[in-house]
């Protein structure tokens, strides 16, 4: 067996094992986030922000095994620009997804908004990756978009800041997503989790004089949600490090769309709430224009890899010049 078919099923093993983390992740992930906003009431802003990077980083520092011989030397990073500035990126996207919850946006409104990240990250990839992007990609991003403007339409039910606000989050995450796979490159997804967790508790006590904690201390019940929330969170991102790290974005951006089904499901079992038909409608324009672009970034990996076969195989047929041919 050659060693080519022999790794074949072992990318094959690490890409499905991709999936099932990044897929896990994101069910996680909207557990959290109901969890939290409920909770969101009773904590403020900063104080959410606070708790859940507290009980999160004290999670993963228990996956990382910090406690045993070595302690921070186990999640100390090599890429400390990137993993700075991921945090960073991560806490003011985060800060705008609870000041957008404050004010009333539903769980499903909000991730039918967030289905717009693998847009983004089609257009971000050509600065921060080199990738090239060819008509047809740049004509799907471009009916993404108007799916986008139909949901965002003047007088709409998603009409406002909050949408604004989520539409910024949005573009932010998806460049920590680009940046999760970079830096799965150079640090154990614990690493890359941990700092991320770590990063929202002074960033929540900068947030106190914006964000003022509630007069009232919060009640036992919001203190578990959003201790659940941070531990919840913390496995999510590891996951979702951890994925990425196994398979290659392109594979895993369609689950990016999986939040919406979880989301809407949530919002209306906890609150009541169900999308109006235009964001539903605007949101599957989007999703459609997002999954054609995965289509064609599948077919272009293949043509490049059948490329790089074929060339193999002439540099192997080619005869060895004379004077080599001469010596032997």
């Amino acid at each position: 067996m050659s060693s080519t078919e022999a790794t074949a099923p072992k990318l094959v093993d690490d890409a499905v094992r991709g999936i099932g983390f990044v897929a896990l992740s994101y069910l996680v992930f909207s557990l959290s986030d109901a969890s939290m906003k409920w909770a969101l009431p009773e904590l403020g802003t900063a104080g959410a922000m606070i708790w859940r990077g507290l009980f999160g980083t004290l999670s993963v520092a228990f996956m990382a095994g910090v406690y045993r011989p070595g302690g921070l030397a186990r999640i100390w990073p090599n890429n400390k620009r990137i993993i700075f500035w991921r945090g960073v990126l991560n806490v003011v996207a985060t800060a705008l997804y609870y000041v957008a919850w404050r004010h009333g946006l539903a769980l499903g409104d909000t991730y039918a908004v967030a289905a717009t990240a693998p847009l983004m990250l089609t257009l971000l990839a050509i600065p921060m990756l080199g990738e090239t992007v060819g008509w047809r990609r740049w004509t799907s991003t471009g009916i993404g978009f108007l799916g986008v403007l139909f949901m965002f339409q003047p007088g709409g039910a998603l009409w406002g800041l909050n949408t604004v606000l989520i539409l910024a989050a949005v573009a932010m995450l998806a460049m920590t997503r680009i940046w999760t796979r970079v830096l799965a490159r150079t640090d154990k997804p614990t690493t890359i989790t941990f700092w991320l967790m770590f990063g929202q508790l002074p960033a929540g006590l900068l947030m106190l004089p914006f964000f003022p904690l509630p007069a009232e201390w919060p009640s036992l019940f919001a203190l578990a949600l959003v201790a659940m929330c941070g531990l919840a969170h913390g496995l999510a991102h590891y996951l979702l490090a951890r994925g990425y790290a196994m398979a290659p974005v392109s594979t895993l951006a369609p689950l990016e769309y999986t939040p919406i089904l979880w989301g809407t499901a949530l919002g209306f079992l906890i609150w009541g709430d169900m999308p109006a038909w235009t964001t539903f409608a605007g949101a599957g324009v989007v999703v459609c224009a997002g999954l054609y672009n995965l289509h064609r970034e599948r077919i272009r990996a293949r043509e490049k890899r059948r490329r790089e076969i074929q060339g193999e195989g002439k540099a192997a047929a080619t005869p060895a010049p004379l004077a080599a041919r001469t010596m032997a």
